[in-house]
């Protein structure tokens, strides 16, 4: 069972990156991760906008939705883990400019793989 959802969450982040790319953004990351504070499923940027993504793969609404998914103390672990992200980035390249602004969205990928992005969701 958790194979299954794993592969069905990989599927879910891979769709959503595709959607990023095809709206031209370039990944930074997948499956980020900072010791064992959590994971952020995907990072992406375009020009000075840095986002990062939470991706919900859902095959139906029977437990709610994924943006209802996201609850307040999974925002407050995403803002800290982009935080880290971002001075781990600076650490490794200190001639990166500042990202200019930083957006947090969530992507919803359904049973068929359609993706829908809420932007600047939090």
């Amino acid at each position: 069972m958790v194979h299954v959802r794993q592969e069905l969450g990989a599927s879910g982040e891979h769709a959503t990156a595709t959607w990023y790319e095809a709206n031209g953004y370039v990944v930074l990351a997948r499956n980020w991760r900072d010791g064992r504070s959590g994971e952020i499923d995907l990072i992406v940027g375009q020009g000075r906008i840095c986002v990062f993504c939470e991706v919900k793969t859902r095959t139906s609404d029977r437990f709610g939705t994924g943006f209802e998914a996201v609850t307040a103390k999974k925002q407050q672990r995403l803002r800290r883990l982009a935080m880290a992200w971002i001075a781990a980035e600076k650490e490794q390249d200190p001639t990166r400019p500042a990202w200019r602004e930083l957006r947090f969205d969530v992507a919803v990928v359904n049973a068929e793989g359609a993706v829908e992005v809420l932007q600047a969701a939090f």
